[in-house]
């Protein structure tokens, strides 16, 4: 979730959102033409450079080698584009999702289209051709430090397209499956590019990778919010619990965008007649008291570091760049921006997913679910009902906290004297991106236990619904049965739910 974008001194921008940049990146879409002012501003960055090598001006890259090798000349701009990418395609792992890896070279062609970056129109047209026949790269998601970029996993991108290492095909079923690169261009009609070192660098000195993460993490995250926020209406529902809790009169005399709107989600999903059992406690606990406080929070997190990521998809992050008939050499290829974004993500997705494991935990306890069995068992004693899932979840929990923990705190220097700090972006991102593996499973849980609780109380759902949904995935528990398969159905309920319930809204 983002707000209007705004530029960074506060003012409104045509800036598409975070959810229009994904869709844009998607398998269906195609991207347009370059536009004459693209082309024009393509070309006068390719003329600043000419006019810099005229005059023997440095140009890193072209007259000079990378990285620490800055102090040797350099006169190939073949063989340096060639050895740019071969040198960096060290990168190991698992490979992100075909989903990440459409958004990365997306985010990438965004860039190299605004004309600091000194990349001929011609070859951002063949890779744009490449990226809309379905071209698409398989990045292994490990080895780079975020710092000159994301080095490595970008280099990988571009080795597919001259031909090495793997790439993702799509067969008609919508089924991805790895396959040589050489194999793919050779599908799709096309011979593998040779990389002139302008384009390389504009091309692997960007924070695409990490970026591209972080804003999937980030969707992710706030639907998981959304989905926290529906299963505390549902348990209040069910509990008899006081909605007063979540009137809009306490989150006016606060002021916080995000408890108000929380607020407004749960008040949303609670019946108008609904009145407080008077076995209820006036005060719920705060797991249910506090979720618009606490799910909030999270979006407002979520919301800012939406932002960020938002304007760092819309700007340029390579160098060297051109700028008003000058050559600059500096640092935007550092991807501390997405690194923050990235970690705060994680800190607030950590918070919702441990609410929703403490709601479980309110609800399989007699002295907070209406004294109604432990463990929400029929068969107390002969049934153990929800514990193994309880259990689980709380490892989930922990987990998630191992992952988030910032990876800025890790940073080591490295490349000898060159880069001396850096930030960890991608590090962290695929760190959050696992958290909200487990985050989802909590959620599974939590919606068991709402489907359990519903049987428990006789509340039956309404014929059509996502209660109808819940319960036809998790049935009343007459007799202990493996429960993994039911969490994972209901997280991916709950996902396309939460996903649906946002895009209502716009």
């Amino acid at each position: 979730m983002t707000r209007t974008p705004t530029t960074a001194d506060g003012a409104t921008t045509d800036m598409p959102s975070l959810d229009a940049i994904v869709e844009a990146a998607s398998w269906t879409a195609k991207l347009g033409p370059l536009a004459d002012a693209d082309v024009a501003r393509m070309r006068e960055s390719g003329a600043t450079v000419d006019t810099y090598l005229a005059e023997g001006k440095p140009v890193y890259g072209l007259t000079q080698g990378f990285g620490p090798l800055v102090t040797y000349s350099s006169t190939s701009e073949m063989e340096q584009g060639s050895s740019l990418i071969s040198h960096l395609g060290t990168a190991q792992g698992q490979p992100l999702g075909p989903e990440a890896s459409r958004l990365v070279f997306w985010l990438r062609l965004n860039s190299m289209r605004k004309g600091f970056s000194a990349v001929s129109p011609s070859f951002w047209q063949r890779l744009a051709d490449l990226w809309n026949a379905g071209f698409t790269p398989v990045i292994p998601r490990d080895g780079t430090v975020s710092a000159s970029g994301d080095l490595q996993p970008l280099a990988h991108v571009a080795l597919a397209c001259a031909g090495y290492g793997e790439a993702w095909v799509r067969d008609a079923q919508g089924t991805w499956s790895p396959r040589p690169a050489s194999q793919a261009l050779a599908e799709l009609g096309t011979e593998p590019l040779e990389w002139p070192v302008r384009e390389a660098l504009a091309f692997v000195n960007g924070t695409g990778v990490s970026l591209a993460v972080a804003i999937l993490n980030q969707r992710s995250a706030v639907r998981l919010t959304r989905a926290v926020a529906t299963l505390t209406a549902r348990l209040t529902v069910l509990l008899g619990g006081n909605a007063e809790h979540y009137d809009e009169g306490v989150g006016q005399a606060r002021n916080q965008a995000g408890q108000l709107l929380v607020a407004r989600w749960i008040r949303q999903d609670v019946p108008e007649d609904h009145r407080r059992d008077e076995r209820r406690p006036l005060q719920e606990p705060y797991s249910l008291r506090c979720a618009p406080q606490v799910l909030g929070a999270v979006l407002d997190q979520l919301t800012m570091a939406g932002e960020i990521l938002l304007r760092e998809a819309n700007g340029v992050t390579d160098n060297p760049l051109t700028h008003e008939g000058r050559v600059l050499h500096a640092g935007n290829f550092h991807a501390m921006p997405v690194g923050f974004a990235s970690e705060q993500t994680g800190l607030a997705l950590h918070m919702a997913a441990y609410l929703a494991e403490r709601q479980l935990g309110l609800v399989v306890n007699p002295t907070t679910n209406g004294d109604l069995p432990i463990m929400l068992t029929p068969r107390a004693g002969r049934g153990c009902g929800l514990a193994g899932v309880q259990i689980s979840a709380t490892s989930f929990i922990s987990r998630i906290r191992q992952l988030v923990t910032p990876a800025s705190l890790t940073t080591l220097p490295t490349n000898g004297w060159n880069q001396d700090h850096v930030p960890m972006a991608l590090n962290g991102a695929n760190g959050v991106g696992e958290a909200l593996d487990l985050g989802w499973l909590a959620v599974g849980s939590l919606a068991l236990g709402a489907a359990q609780l519903a049987v428990m109380t006789e509340d039956a759902p309404e014929p059509a619904g996502v209660w109808a949904e819940l319960a036809g995935v998790s049935p009343a528990l007459e007799a202990d049965r493996p429960m993994a398969v039911e969490v994972r159905a209901a997280a991916e309920l709950f996902r396309s739910h939460a996903h649906a319930l946002l895009a209502d809204v716009g």
